[in-house]
């Protein structure tokens, strides 16, 4: 089993960046295929990136692609989201979440474990 927790999150101003952590304890995290998504107020949860075990795989949702970088540090246990370019738009409460298998980087349903989520906002 693995906890996560999430850090990061504030208010920002449109066009700015914020850099999202999420620490993971106890299994050992290289473990874990990691994803992070994120829900808006009367929306559903949708996907925002995935990372492969060791670093070596990413995946984008096309609304972020060129704007947001996801990477992990295996030895400190934590995923970054550096969030560039910030528009109203990605106003959230951004969660990690990590699985043990393969596959179904988009897919809530796939994930076994989540935290609990970092607001971010961003003002026009």
């Amino acid at each position: 089993q693995v906890q996560l927790v999430e850090s990061g999150g504030g208010l920002v101003q449109a066009g700015g960046s914020l850099r999202l952590s999420c620490a993971a304890s106890g299994r050992t995290f290289s473990t874990y295929y990691m994803g992070w998504f994120r829900q808006a107020p009367g929306k559903e949860r949708e996907f925002v990136a995935a990372i492969s075990r060791y670093g070596t795989t990413t995946y984008y949702a096309d609304s972020v692609k060129g704007r947001f970088t996801v990477s992990r540090d295996n030895g400190q246990n934590t995923m970054y989201l550096q969030m560039n370019s910030l528009k109203p738009e990605d106003a959230a409460v951004y969660t990690c979440a990590a699985r043990l298998q393969s596959g179904g980087d988009y897919v809530v349903s796939a994930y076994d474990y989540w935290g609990q989520g970092t607001q971010v906002t961003v003002s026009s």
